[in-house]
């Protein structure tokens, strides 16, 4: 292993997080909840999550290619320019901001959008972690 013992265990905490936001994206299809789900979204965004919690796991024990780092920090930002106009409308639009609604269905795009935006945010945040620490093993090699 190539980090400390709480850095490691960091890792594994955050890549415990990114597999239970996988495991949520599965709501996602659910017809009951959303007007027209996307089956291929929310398997994209599922994939993603979990390639970002394995990664969290392998970068303890050998340095990540540069490649995939970039690839990753380009789809959070294309799911951010996507999602982006759903989270202005929430903030600015003429009805009041809510990640919730009465429950946490998705029957206003506004609010998967928002929700999704924060998921790309959280999800850049995981990269921008793999980043440095990929750094630091390429540097120590």
């Amino acid at each position: 292993m190539r980090f400390s013992r709480p850095v490691a265990s960091l890792n594994l905490c955050f890549a415990l997080l990114f597999t239970v936001f996988a495991w949520y994206q599965r709501n996602d299809i659910d017809p009951a909840i959303y007007h027209h789900p996307s089956v291929i979204d929310a398997a994209l965004w599922f994939l993603f999550y979990l390639l970002i919690a394995s990664l969290l796991v392998v970068i303890l024990y050998r340095p990540l290619p540069r490649w995939l780092l970039v690839a990753a920090v380009l789809a959070c930002l294309v799911e951010m320019g996507r999602s982006g106009p759903g989270l202005y409308e929430n903030l600015f639009g003429g009805e009041s901001f809510t990640m919730t609604q009465v429950s946490m269905s998705a029957e206003d795009p506004r609010v998967e959008l928002s929700r999704e935006f924060f998921g790309a945010v959280i999800a850049l945040a995981g990269t921008g972690l793999l980043i440095f620490q990929n750094r630091k093993v390429v540097k120590s090699n």
